[in-house]
């Protein structure tokens, strides 16, 4: 499981997934969350203004597992 570290109270699931090397660009979010199913604390969530906060974990099909740290 690979931790993603914020200086923030929270970061969007799009910019999650910049963070993350999922995505090259921030404007690449939308089509990917169109395309590929992700999971956020065992529920799929394809919302790209979703809020992730410290201890949210992360699974992405094919692409890994994440948790969110502070």
């Amino acid at each position: 499981m690979t931790e993603i570290k914020i200086d923030t109270e929270y970061i969007t699931l799009g910019q999650f997934l910049k963070a993350a090397d999922v995505i090259q660009t921030g404007g690449m979010a939308k089509w990917f969350l169109s395309e590929y199913e992700v999971y956020i604390n065992g529920e799929q969530d394809q919302r790209r203004g979703r809020k992730l906060r410290a201890g949210d974990a992360i699974e992405i099909p094919g692409h890994g597992s994440f948790v969110v740290t502070d």
